[in-house]
């Protein structure tokens, strides 16, 4: 079984199933453990198992593969098989439940322990990072859990650094993220970081998600506005949006607040405060992103991509790409251009605009 490289946030993450052409469904259990939260089961169904057309083979299970309560009542969920799931499948996940602060069962925790140990990625969304600390898995480890209890997840299990300031975690072989919509993230991050920047942005688009949330952005925030949205206020939006489409000139953070009519210090707090990095640190991870989709479909060069991601000449491009990626320009379009459905296509690049 594949271990996993170690990783601290998105931003640094490198592909976990990078392949050939010849590439089979990654195979995921979605495990209900009782009083489950019916929005957190549902997600990773939706989006891997349904969305994603054939990039998933997703199934659900539960202890003796029978029928959980979902929390709130009124309805159970039928799981398609028991605990021996875990010992078929590459990715586990194991959404929020509510009675997280009891004891997990004998053999649950026995499965979870066994499949950790041979290498199988463990993914938590919501308060099932209480079954990974119960286990063990998420010992000396950063992760994070929805706000209102993370407080308690410190203190049950003091051997986990908690974080409630971030979405989700990465640490490779260990994922953990925050309540409800923090799944969503965590979920089209586990597509790209298995099938590459396109693939993200086509299931986000059919998922109607932002293509991108980074795991470091704050869980809730203190000042709403009007327009946008509680994760994009307007003028973030409006710096974002004018930074993506000018990412082909070099541009300072002056520039950005220049255009959008604020002030440099003010530009600064609100990205600090609403994505959790600053506005050139954003700039750089959506100018790699930017390359990695032209990589997947285009065949242009290298030193063209370089340029209409604003990466500059290729061996500085290809610099920055192998520090953040671990992969080379070529590594990467090796492992997921999409030649016969989208690579043949004319770039219609910005260079020279």
């Amino acid at each position: 079984m594949r271990k996993f490289p170690a990783t601290a946030f998105v931003n640094t993450v490198t592909p976990v199933h990078v392949r050939g052409h010849s590439q089979e469904p990654i195979k995921v259990a979605v495990l209900a453990l009782p009083d489950v939260l019916a929005l957190d089961f549902g997600i990773p169904l939706q989006i891997l198992g349904r969305i994603t057309a054939g990039l998933y083979d997703v199934a659900s299970c539960s202890a003796g593969g029978l029928p959980v309560a979902a929390a709130g009542g009124g309805f159970t969920v039928t799981p398609d098989r028991g605990l021996d799931l875990l010992e078929e499948v590459h990715t586990v996940i194991i959404p929020g439940y509510t009675t997280c602060r009891a004891p997990l069962a004998g053999d649950v925790l026995a499965a979870l322990k066994a499949a950790y140990k041979r290498g199988v990625r463990m993914v938590s969304i919501c308060t099932g990072a209480f079954a990974l600390a119960q286990a063990g898995i998420l010992d000396g480890l950063p992760a994070t859990t929805h706000w209102e209890s993370t407080a308690d997840l410190a203190l049950l299990y003091p051997r986990v650094a908690v974080d409630e300031n971030v979405l989700f975690v990465d640490n490779g072989q260990v994922l953990t993220s925050a309540g409800v919509a923090a799944g969503i993230d965590l979920c089209l991050h586990l597509v790209r970081s298995d099938w590459g920047a396109a693939a993200g942005n086509r299931t986000a688009k059919a998922t109607v998600a932002a293509p991108r949330r980074e795991g470091t952005q704050s869980q809730f925030i203190e000042h709403r506005v009007p327009h946008g949205s509680a994760s994009r206020p307007a003028d973030v939006a409006r710096a974002m949006e004018w930074a993506v489409q000018n990412m082909h000139h070099p541009i300072t953070a002056a520039d950005i607040a220049e255009a959008t009519a604020i002030s440099g210090r003010t530009l600064a707090r609100r990205f600090e405060g609403h994505v959790g990095i600053t506005p050139l640190k954003w700039l750089a991870m959506q100018r790699v992103e930017r390359a990695k989709e032209l990589l997947e479909t285009t065949t242009a060069p290298v030193e063209r991509i370089a340029a209409e991601s604003g990466l500059g000449s290729g061996a500085n491009f290809r610099e920055i790409f192998k520090k953040t990626t671990s992969l080379s320009p070529t590594q990467y379009r090796n492992a997921f251009f999409a030649g016969e459905e989208h690579g043949t296509l004319p770039f219609a690049g910005r260079v020279g605009a």
